[in-house]
């Protein structure tokens, strides 16, 4: 309750940034040198626990496929190109002539399926645990709060079906998912949310990919602000949803990612955008063991991913 009553307070300073320290609402509860947020909620009981979920050993990727077609936040690219290096010519190497493809990715790390880093997302240049912008963010990488400090994010899963619970495939941009919808789609699937929990939301959204890339890059149904301050009220770890941004779009006021700035700076609870959740909903696979080894790219802002999640 208490963390839920600082978390409101610090949501309310939104909007007087000016008198008031943004230092202060971002601090962590878990000390000044904290660089890793909600995954502190995280324990071995929880991951023996989560572990209890396993009946079927069923596996479900959680990534979509990234390539240069795949739709992002502009102005984010990506490709890939291949190389043969040091074959010039068609020749191998040595007598029994191996040959080798290598790769080379030119793009943006935002784009696909993602975890948003804690230092992805601040409020007027202060970010998590008061890290002033000028302080740590150079361009060969983060000082802190590189995706790099992220520890395996192994616990349980929960999937709210939102497509479901509002009797449509996919739930129309602009619908946000605050307590009353949160708590409805969880009794109606039976399920609770609790203390290191990582939670997505199924939409249909990213079903709208290589159909309707237009309307899928316009807006969005996601978690509005009232949600978002629930999650974290919760102790969840990580939010994610098959959306680009997580977070309903159009907002539900002036604020521009308000509930990034909720979720990231704030309370340090990371973001998964991206996931391929239509075949959890299908299966009604609403609890999971849900696993995730982010990559250890020293300074990156992002994370290209692809969960696991296993029933």
């Amino acid at each position: 309750m208490r963390n839920a009553f600082v978390l409101c307070c610090s949501v309310a300073l939104l909007g007087t940034v000016g008198t008031a320290s943004a230092q202060d609402w971002t601090k962590s509860k878990w000390g000044p040198n904290d660089e890793i947020g909600a995954a502190n909620n995280l324990s071995p009981d929880i991951v023996v626990k989560a572990a209890g979920l396993i009946k079927t050993g069923k596996t479900y990727g959680l990534g979509i496929e990234t390539n240069s077609k795949t739709p992002a936040y502009p102005p984010r690219t990506f490709k890939v190109l291949v190389l043969q290096p040091g074959q010039a010519g068609g020749n191998g190497l040595g007598p029994n002539k191996t040959t080798y493809n290598d790769d080379i990715i030119e793009g943006w790390v935002g784009i696909g399926s993602q975890i948003d880093g804690l230092g992805h997302i601040g409020v007027d240049w202060t970010y998590y645990n008061g890290n002033k912008s000028g302080d740590f963010a150079a361009a060969d990488g983060l000082k802190k709060l590189g995706v790099e400090k992220i520890p395996p994010i192994v616990t349980r899963g929960v999937l709210l079906d939102m497509a479901g619970y509002l009797g449509t495939d996919i739930v129309k941009e602009g619908t946000a998912f605050n307590v009353a919808e949160i708590d409805g789609a969880a009794k109606k699937q039976g399920v609770e949310i609790r203390q290191g929990d990582v939670v997505i939301f199924h939409t249909g959204w990213v079903g709208l990919i290589g159909k309707d890339d237009k309307r899928y890059n316009a807006g969005e149904p996601g978690v509005g602000v009232e949600g978002a301050k629930y999650l974290v009220s919760k102790g969840v770890v990580a939010v994610g949803a098959d959306t680009w941004a997580v977070e309903v779009i159009p907002f539900e006021s002036k604020n521009v990612f308000e509930v990034h700035q909720i979720f990231l700076p704030m309370s340090g609870t990371y973001i998964l955008e991206n996931m391929n959740t239509a075949p959890l909903a299908a299966d009604k696979a609403y609890e999971f063991l849900f696993v995730l080894g982010v990559p250890k790219i020293t300074g990156a802002v992002q994370g290209i991913v692809n969960p696991v999640a296993i029933r």
